[in-house]
């Protein structure tokens, strides 16, 4: 019997290739259908959530119902009624750091060239102290000559004085007449005129050559020095030095004329230097008997005690006193500002807010003073001025006032 060549279909080489073709065919429908799917069921659930959403009353807001309920109601704002009270009255004003008697020293005689210096700036001094020594060569020979000039001078009235004795001893005896020992007598007085004549001129040289000396007018703190060794000065040298009489110091305000009329001399002053922590207590020593008619200000002079930082040339801050003043005194907080200046706000008769300009004084830690816009018998808003306007209603809860 003839062996027959069978080939199953689906074993076969044939269908092997067809059953992966069919296998991939049917995986790639799958994954457009789960692709497709998963789409659509996002776009379902997007229409869901946005019918959700639109259809949704909003969730009430915890206190909503009670906010308007009270919306018609007034808020609760403290207020103080600030009265009257003693507030010292300080004036603020800077000024310029200056000696109280700054002394230029110069050359007080014919002058030279300069041969030492003894002292530097920030040196104190003593009266009549040489600061500066002037070559005196020439002077010297000058005194010398004269101190000779005299020796002759005595001299001469010594002889003269020998020769009148002589004549008096012998006019009784009749051998001089009157005549010769009143010209003996003569010429002994004049010899003593001379001798006078010489002291007188070496005591001129010795004044000249003691002026040559550049010495200190009187005891203090030397400030600048403007000469150096080999310098020829004369008196059209101008100031070579300059001493802060006594080292005191003072402070040069200005003032307004207005400010001016409030102080006095002897006025209390607190000064500070700028860049300084030091505060020094000093007071009025002089005030400017004029005002500048372009500034409108004056001059305080305030007398500070000496401190190395005090630098002449310096600047400073014055806080000057000028007595006390009767007037309300609010927190800072009460007192607000604007571009149209400073005011607070006032509680009327209806408790409603009503705005109150005002000029304020004095601030310090106490508060605030206002110098004139309140008697202080008005009911003042203290903190919650920024958060209300003119008109608003409030319920007004009284402060005690600060004292």
């Amino acid at each position: 019997m003839k062996a027959m060549n069978f080939e199953s279909p689906k074993w076969g080489r044939g269908a092997l290739d067809v059953d992966t073709t069919v296998d991939d065919a049917v995986r790639g429908r799958r994954r457009r259908n789960i692709i497709i799917a998963v789409i659509a069921a996002a776009l379902v659930l997007i229409l869901v959530l946005f019918l959700v959403a639109g259809g949704k009353k909003p969730a009430a807001v915890p206190g909503a119902a009670s906010a308007k309920q009270s919306a018609g109601a007034s808020p609760r704002v403290t207020v103080i009624v600030p009265g009257h009270q003693q507030v010292a009255r300080v004036i603020n004003a800077t000024g310029t750091i200056a000696a109280r008697r700054d002394m230029p020293v110069g050359v007080s005689g014919e002058g030279g060239t300069v041969v030492r210096v003894l002292v530097e700036p920030g040196q104190w001094v003593g009266a009549g102290q040489t600061l500066a020594v002037i070559e005196r060569s020439v002077q010297a020979q000058q005194a010398a000559q004269l101190v000779a000039q005299i020796e002759v001078a005595r001299a001469d009235a010594r002889l003269a004085q020998s020769n009148l004795d002589r004549a008096q001893a012998l006019v009784a005896r009749g051998f001089i007449s009157k005549a010769d020992l009143d010209t003996k007598r003569a010429t002994r007085d004049a010899a003593n005129a001379r001798v006078r004549v010489a002291e007188a001129q070496l005591g001129e040289t010795r004044a000249r050559i003691g002026r040559l000396d550049v010495r200190a007018p009187t005891a203090g703190l030397v400030l600048s020095r403007a000469v150096e060794a080999g310098q020829v000065v004369g008196p059209g040298s101008g100031a070579l030095f300059r001493i802060a009489d006594g080292g005191q110091m003072e402070v040069q305000a200005r003032l307004s004329a207005e400010d001016l009329a409030g102080i006095h001399v002897g006025s209390a002053a607190t000064v500070t230097p700028v860049g300084n922590n030091i505060q020094l207590q000093g007071s009025v020593w002089q005030l400017a008997p004029i005002v500048d008619p372009t500034s409108r200000q004056g001059t305080a002079r305030v007398a500070v005690p000496y401190q190395p930082l005090v630098r002449p040339g310096a600047f400073a801050s014055v806080a000057l006193t000028s007595g006390t003043a009767d007037v309300p005194l609010l927190p800072q907080s009460a007192v607000l500002s604007d571009d149209k200046g400073n005011y607070v706000y006032i509680v009327g008769a209806d408790n409603r807010v009503v705005r109150r300009d005002v000029k304020i004084g004095e601030v310090d830690d106490r508060g605030v003073s206002i110098a004139s816009g309140l008697t202080g018998t008005e009911r003042v808003v203290v903190a919650a001025g920024a958060f209300l306007n003119p008109g608003d209603k409030i319920i007004p809860v009284r402060a005690a006032a600060r004292l």
